[in-house]
């Protein structure tokens, strides 16, 4: 099976993910977001495929998400898009892409939901 996995070697919970992928078998391809963004798209398509609204891939506790406005509620899907593309410490982490769907993996272990 193939996964990608949008990765911060940096984050203990995506290492461990990663280690999970590898330790099951697959063929993984693994983007370090911070240095290769994923554009506006991508990121509609991946949380579309996750189930999952932007606000909730939201690095929320990141200081540039209150400087920026974006934990107000009355913040929009696209623009707190548009902001993770130009800040992409601000996109939670780390996400999954196999054959079987898109998994924001917190914790871990979200991540054999797809495997």
């Amino acid at each position: 099976m193939k996964a990608t996995i949008y990765h911060n070697p940096m984050c203990g919970t995506s290492r461990k993910t990663l280690e999970i992928l590898r330790d099951s078998g697959c063929d993984v391809w693994i983007r370090e977001y911070l240095k290769q963004p994923p554009t506006h798209d991508e990121l509609v398509q991946l949380y579309d495929k996750a189930g999952i609204r932007p606000r909730q891939g939201l690095r929320a506790k990141e200081p540039i998400a209150a400087e920026l406005g974006l934990t107000r509620p009355d913040v929009t899907d696209d623009e707190i898009i548009d902001a993770m593309v130009k800040h992409p410490i601000l996109i939670e982490r780390p996400l999954v892409e196999t054959g079987k769907g898109v998994r924001l993996c917190r914790p871990q272990d979200k991540v054999r939901e797809i495997l």
